[in-house]
């Protein structure tokens, strides 16, 4: 679906144009088109590959999708492809995607699969006139930007989570919920780190040695990108090691869970096995046994195994087993 197809000129907003109108725009000095699509067809990738003579690689990838990041050249064009992403409303992570095609002399940028606009982008740029002088370079970094931007609160979000459960960590019976969440919570952080590590590679090409044509005048913008990247990708790898870390300790209380459990039955076993033996050596009803005749030996003998149990439940208790 079409959103929106602007020309500019001289850092200024010129007209909204019919995409049939394009090509008189396109010949225009120091004028650029700039084009938004939502879920493009293969009639709409079909009609603007036609008009501003795309690459045959790089409409495919647009209309195939779920492509990895990247950022590659076609001569004098531009085709980057970014991932973004979002929370759905059951707390699950969304990957869209956003291409964009950048010239001399136009900007194209296709959406899928994302429920959040990039109409915000389009206000700021026009904001900044002087900027926008730029051209196509500059539209490109502030697409980019604004989808690197809306990665933040995700790992905020993360952060936050990884924090809630390290709350918990040692609350008693927790191991086990808290060994699952953290997992959940490492593939969520895998998610992420999918879309912005090879990202990250992509946008060092922008930034030093020789650059694309149409970047050669926004090379410090794209390396303000660049570096948050580079802020997000060390957060993530801090997360990653932190989750490891959470993990093991989980597993450690688990073992020391199940280390007093089998304390406890122990303790409780040898009090019974001694009970026991002495109820055993007494119920042999041997003929000869002097206390089968003595008018008070069961009382005794019971008192005998109470007194021993009461100790050795003393001895227990007092070396932390019970």
């Amino acid at each position: 679906m079409l959103i929106n197809c602007v020309a500019y000129q001289d850092g200024k907003r010129l007209a909204d144009i019919e995409p049939d109108a394009i090509s008189d725009y396109l010949a225009r000095p120091d004028c650029f088109v700039w084009i938004a699509l939502r879920d493009a067809t293969d009639a709409e990738l079909a009609k603007v590959q036609e008009e501003f003579g795309l690459h045959d690689l790089a409409i495919e990838d647009a209309r195939h999708g779920h492509q990895r990041p990247k950022v590659e050249e076609y001569g004098d064009m531009v085709f980057a492809v970014i991932q973004t992403v979002e929370f759905t409303a059951t707390d699950e992570l969304q990957i869209g995607e956003v291409d964009v095609f950048a010239g001399p002399n136009y900007v194209i940028s296709i959406r899928n699969r994302s429920q959040q606009g990039l109409l915000g982008v389009r206000d700021r740029a026009e904001r900044e006139p002087q900027l926008l002088k730029l051209g196509a370079g500059f539209v490109f970094y502030a697409l980019m930007d604004a989808v690197v931007d809306r990665y933040f609160p995700v790992i905020d979000a993360l952060e936050g989570e990884l924090e809630a459960i390290e709350a918990q960590i040692f609350e008693p019976g927790t191991a086990r919920g808290n060994v699952e969440r953290l997992y959940a919570l490492k593939q969520k952080i895998m998610v992420v780190k999918h879309a912005v590590t090879p990202l990250l590679e992509s946008t060092g090409k922008l930034t030093s040695g020789r650059v694309p044509m149409v970047c050669t005048g926004t090379r410090e913008y794209f390396r303000d990108v660049y570096d948050h990247l580079a802020r997000i990708n060390a957060s993530l790898d801090t997360f990653r090691e932190t989750i490891g870390t959470a993990i093991q300790v989980n597993l450690s209380m688990a073992t020391i869970e199940e280390s007093e459990t089998t304390k406890r039955l122990a303790a409780w076993a040898g009090i019974f096995a001694v009970a026991t033996a002495f109820a055993g050596i007494w119920g042999m009803n041997f003929a000869n046994m002097p206390e089968l005749q003595w008018r008070w030996g069961y009382p005794a003998a019971l008192g005998l195994i109470a007194a021993t149990c009461t100790v050795l439940y003393w001895r227990f208790r007092r070396a932390g087993w019970l």
